[in-house]
């Protein structure tokens, strides 16, 4: 069995403060994606640069306190790729691959768009360069999971106000078409919807600080594990975890059948 956890931690450090190290000494798991560092790796202690039992690998935004993402493995990797290529997206630290033998595990964090009209239109550059990235890692024969908060909430069971929310970055039809023709078109299978195909409220990943949003369970489903089809057929077994909060998203734990 491999489990894969997806978390992204809205700043590590804070985080870390929540219990997040401490949880996660109790998964079982082989690999742990996380997203939203907030933190240069000199802000790093120990523990979260290495935590017991793992090997950490990051790739912090250049930005202080800003994005950055990291994978926390097993074992050694083989090969480690940091960043797209693309100079002003790997400047934002939003891509990291680890390479085990045949399998490619990928922590993403695509951006937000919310914020202005500027950095949506940042969002559609990103993710018209990062398509063909996906159509490349698909015709590679490898097993490829991207764990990760890609800020897109797909159908209307994706999140909890969808009518009101249709002209809102993360849920604007640009953006679901786009996340349509990476699961349609190349291919791609969205591993918690293949285990769960008709959750609603259970499947929410991020809450909005706002309001009572949390205590309301008005949620995004905006993190997920998409896999290439063989990897996402051993798919078995898939939980949000919501007993702690660690940040404004919950951890998503799948197990994957060897």
């Amino acid at each position: 069995m491999t489990r894969i956890i997806s978390a992204n931690l809205n700043g590590i450090r804070s985080a870390a403060n929540k219990g997040f190290f401490e949880w996660l000494q109790t998964q079982q798991a082989d690999f742990v994606c996380i997203q939203e560092l907030k933190a240069q790796l000199a802000d790093l202690s120990p523990t979260m640069l290495q935590p017991e039992g793992f090997y950490g690998y990051f790739h912090p935004a250049e930005k202080k306190g800003y994005s950055g993402v990291g994978i926390y493995s097993r074992q050694a990797a083989d090969q480690v790729i940091v960043g797209l290529g693309h100079e002003d997206i790997d400047s934002e630290g939003r891509y990291l691959e680890v390479q085990l033998g045949n399998l490619s595990v990928i922590s993403l964090y695509l951006p937000s768009g919310s914020s202005s009209e500027e950095r949506q239109t940042v969002k559609y550059s990103v993710m018209a360069r990062f398509y063909p990235h996906l159509q490349q890692l698909i015709a590679s024969g490898r097993d490829v999971v991207i764990c990760g908060d890609w800020n897109i909430a797909h159908h209307n069971i994706d999140l909890k106000n969808w009518r009101s929310n249709q002209k809102n970055s993360g849920f604007l039809p640009e953006e679901r078409a786009w996340l349509t023709q990476v699961l349609t078109d190349l291919g791609w299978v969205d591993v918690y919807r293949l285990l769960h195909p008709d959750t609603t409220d259970g499947s929410y990943t991020w809450w909005s600080n706002r309001g009572q949003a949390w205590a309301n369970n008005v949620g995004w489903r905006i993190d997920y594990q998409i896999a290439t089809p063989g990897i996402a057929n051993q798919a078995v077994h898939t939980t949000i975890y919501k007993e702690q909060r660690f940040s404004d998203h919950a951890p998503l734990i799948i197990d994957y059948q060897n």
